[in-house]
């Protein structure tokens, strides 16, 4: 816990048993786990995109690229990653043909955590308490245009989306549905480090977007004192 808590400087990173609670009239009040924890200082959310500047799909290309995720979030040993709220909104662009594509994919690789390599931005995830400004364990990148050394494995999908571009008849009445995903788990996985988190859009047309990723991020030691 040493470790932990000089990552959290500032608030009380104990995860002990807390005594019940009532209203007055012995009324049991409880709480939301996920509440809790983040009550606690243990919650966390990064955005991807900026104001009207979203982030181009397909590794600033077109189709969806493995090795050059829109955004990742990895997490090393020792620690736990919760997702319990994943947002994903994508523009795509006026259809050039019939039957174009646009899809997303947020997917977890269970057996590595980021290598570092890759041309990426940083990005910084804010603590949900405000009033904590001490660093995430986790390290969060997005708008790979560079191969990571180690490919993702995909070890399985949190949560998947298409888009079928239809011209309706003829060009001019060419048309997308409205394109996002939102991800809220009612019994979240937990990514047990060396992990990631993978976030992926693209398809067979240029799209951007933007994201905004909720999640809570506990030491692995402990894993009993959460559920």
């Amino acid at each position: 816990m040493d470790d932990f808590r000089s990552n959290y400087q500032g608030y009380d990173a104990g995860l002990t048993i807390q005594p019940g609670r009532c209203l007055p009239g012995g009324v049991m009040v409880g709480t939301n786990w996920i509440q809790g924890l983040i009550a606690r200082g243990f919650g966390w959310h990064v955005s991807v995109g900026t104001l009207t500047t979203g982030i181009q799909g397909g590794g600033a290309g077109t189709i969806i690229d493995l090795d050059q995720p829109e955004v990742l979030v990895s997490v090393p040993a020792n620690y736990i990653l919760i997702p319990h709220e994943l947002r994903i909104e994508v523009e795509v662009p006026l259809l050039a043909a019939d039957s174009e594509v646009s899809e997303i994919i947020m997917a977890v690789d269970r057996t590595q955590k980021w290598d570092g390599v890759g041309t990426s931005t940083s990005e910084t995830a804010l603590n949900l308490r405000t009033d904590i400004t001490s660093g995430a364990p986790t390290t969060q990148n997005s708008a790979f245009t560079g191969n990571m050394t180690a490919e993702p494995v995909l070890s399985f999908d949190l949560a998947r989306k298409q888009a079928l571009g239809d011209f309706q008849g003829t060009a001019a009445n060419a048309m997308w549905t409205q394109f996002d995903l939102i991800y809220q788990p009612k019994y979240p996985p937990l990514l047990v480090g060396p992990a990631m988190l993978l976030c992926y859009w693209g398809g067979t047309v240029a799209s951007t977007g933007y994201a905004q990723l909720a999640f809570c991020v506990v030491p692995s030691s402990q894993l009993a004192n959460i559920v």
